[in-house]
């Protein structure tokens, strides 16, 4: 199962963990692992190019691991846009649990 870990702090969501694989289908062919996969990159990738900040990448294959997390210091406006995006991926995140719920799931 993937599961993705919701970071919150008193401004709203502050980071997204997913790791895990799925088992909704062979590596490859896992449509639940590649929507995953395509969230949490695409939430990153706008973090820097729509927000025009460098959010924090932690990742590994072995364990399946990927992290993005706001850094500290954001001007109000950063912030703004950044939550915004986390919030925007977070919903995917809820319309695949909510298609997928053997496969993924938010804590």
């Amino acid at each position: 199962m993937t599961t993705v870990e919701v970071r919150r702090d008193e401004q709203g969501v502050r980071g997204l963990r997913v790791s895990g694989h799925a088992g909704y289908a062979s590596s490859g062919s896992d449509i639940v692992c590649a929507a995953a996969s395509v969230l949490i990159t695409t939430c990153a990738n706008a973090l820097e190019s729509v927000a025009g900040i460098i959010p924090v990448v932690r990742q590994s294959q072995k364990p399946a691991v990927i992290w993005v997390e706001l850094p500290e210091g954001l001007s109000t406006a950063q912030s703004h846009d950044a939550r915004v995006i986390l919030r925007t991926a977070l919903t995917g995140f809820q319309d695949v649990a909510a298609q997928y719920p053997r496969y993924l799931q938010i804590i």
